[in-house]
């Protein structure tokens, strides 16, 4: 049975190959299995890909994709999986967080239960910052509410995946994949394994503040228009306690109460309610930008150049 691993590299140059050191102890020391490891340099600034190109000469089953501008994880991945043909699909990333020496146990979970896919359920995270710990949090939450995600299941960036699961995920061409929306979209039976990531091996996390909103924001919008739900409900409920503030004051009035209509409330309530109707359209906006973009046939990634020593003939298909 062939094993593909798809890791997306970004800043990975001093990472990487202790990363793909451990897939080839760990495939090995199990029979009747076989690797593919494909790794997809993300454009990185540093020298990932030279350091990917040695890692092709030096191992045969490793494939290298040079991306030519930086696409974000997401895009990068779906460029790993549409190369890949093995009959199992192992994601995990570059740094050495996940232990991906596991990748034997997500198999005997999904042979187990006769799972579509399974993921990893981190009870512990490392070292990561409160800001990061609560970006999860928050992240998990919306995937949850707005991917219809069951109670007892997680979806996680490191999972293992039959063919068919990837086969049917790598047919969503639009510009911005998202990957448990993806999973979640294809299967709910989806087993979990519990463990506890490991330190990075070195350097810090590539995120910053803005591409953690631009990916929470990408698996609010994506696959579920509830945002635009929400936005209505939200605008209903603020005209409803509008009218009745207004019912309030005008009974008041009637009686005859002495009502000191000021300055400073009223502006208040302007900017309470110009910053909803912003929100509400700001969201509308999000959605209208996005069908443009794939109306305008935006691509996920552009991949520059491939290399493969592996001498499997891959499907036409494939990047």
């Amino acid at each position: 049975m062939l094993i593909s691993f798809v890791i997306p590299c970004y800043r990975s140059a001093k990472t990487i190959g202790s990363v793909v050191e451990t897939i080839q102890e760990t495939v090995a020391s199990r029979e009747g299995f076989d690797a593919e490891i494909i790794l997809v340099n993300d454009c990185s600034p540093d020298n990932t890909f030279e350091v990917i190109q040695g890692l092709t000469e030096k191992y045969d089953n490793v494939v290298g994709i040079d991306i030519a501008k930086n696409s974000g994880q997401s895009c990068a991945t779906m460029a790993g999986l549409r190369y890949s043909r093995g009959d199992l699909v192992a994601v995990s990333d570059d740094d050495g967080q996940t232990p991906i020496e596991t990748v034997f146990r997500f198999y005997e979970k999904m042979q187990e239960g006769n799972y579509d896919v399974v993921c990893a359920r981190y009870g512990e995270r490392g070292n990561r910052s409160l800001f990061r710990r609560m970006g999860s949090k928050l992240n998990d939450a919306m995937i949850k509410y707005c991917l219809d995600k069951p109670d007892d299941i997680n979806t996680s960036v490191y999972f293992l995946a039959k063919r068919f699961v990837v086969d049917e995920m790598v047919k969503y061409n639009n510009a911005y994949p998202h990957m448990g929306g993806l999973l979640l979209r294809t299967t709910y039976n989806i087993g979990n394994v519990d463990l506890v990531q490991k330190d990075r091996l070195e350097g810090s996390s590539g995120y910053s503040l803005k591409k953690l909103l631009s990916l929470w924001v990408n698996g609010l919008t994506t696959f579920s228009i509830k945002p635009l739900r929400a936005a209505v409900f939200f605008g209903g409920f603020m005209a409803v306690i509008g009218f009745l503030t207004i019912l309030v004051l005008v009974i008041q009035k009637i009686a005859g109460a002495d009502i000191a209509l000021g300055w400073t409330s009223l502006i208040a309530t302007n900017i309470l309610v110009g910053g909803i109707i912003l929100i509400v359209l700001g969201i509308i906006g999000e959605y209208v930008g996005r069908v443009y973009l794939c109306l305008n046939q935006t691509p996920q990634y552009v991949v520059r150049s491939v290399i493969d020593n592996t001498g499997i003939e891959r499907r036409s298909d494939q990047a």
